[in-house]
């Protein structure tokens, strides 16, 4: 997908579980040329609002597995998502192997809070998000060049960030959002962990 002549083509993966605002964002990515790469539920839910989106198993090559536990978890996403992009190195190593240069990311997390107090403890479990966590973190730690979003209510900055900057995001918004992200994966862990330590099995 990607050559020497498209490498400035631009893509957004979108993987997010709660759909709030979905139409608002994908119909405005639209208007500054990205083309939408997603998967699952959310993949289905951006086509039945009639916009075109790439499944990431086509990039990946793998379908999805174990009940979506296996999605986004993959060496040529995050490829995408970590080559240092005036790195010449890493742009020749990027370009062969033919796949999108994802320049923004917009994930939020399975709500494990709300499910943690449930009796159920395998439905807790569930909601344990591995790839969200790992696909903002990723992006952020290459915020210079990737954009990362996970809150709905970033979606209007992200919007006016595009229009301020003609299609574009500029590093001051980048470093904001990976610091929100960084943040939030921090508690979201520390929920987590203190929810497994006072379990009883």
């Amino acid at each position: 997908m990607v050559t020497r002549k498209n490498i400035n083509k631009k893509y957004v993966l979108i993987s997010v579980y709660n759909k709030n605002k979905l139409k608002y964002l994908c119909s405005n990515l639209l208007k500054y040329n990205y083309s939408l790469i997603s998967s699952g539920s959310t993949g289905d839910k951006i086509r039945s609002m009639g916009y075109k989106c790439i499944d990431i198993s086509k990039i990946t090559g793998f379908k999805e597995m174990f009940d979506g536990r296996v999605k986004t978890l993959n060496p040529l996403i995050y490829a995408s998502l970590l080559y240092v992009r005036d790195n010449k190195k890493h742009i020749k190593q990027f370009i062969s192997l033919n796949i999108p240069k994802i320049d923004i990311i917009v994930v939020n997390f399975y709500p494990f809070e709300r499910y943690k107090d449930l009796k159920k403890k395998n439905t807790a479990i569930e909601m344990i998000d591995i790839g969200g966590p790992s696909l903002l973190r990723a992006a952020s730690k290459n915020y210079k060049f990737i954009t990362p979003v996970m809150f709905k209510e970033d979606y209007p900055n992200l919007i006016k960030n595009l229009k301020k900057n003609n299609g574009k995001t500029d590093i001051t918004f980048r470093k904001k959002m990976a610091y929100k992200i960084f943040k939030e994966t921090s508690n979201y862990d520390k929920i987590i962990s203190k929810w497994l330590n006072d379990y009883k099995e």
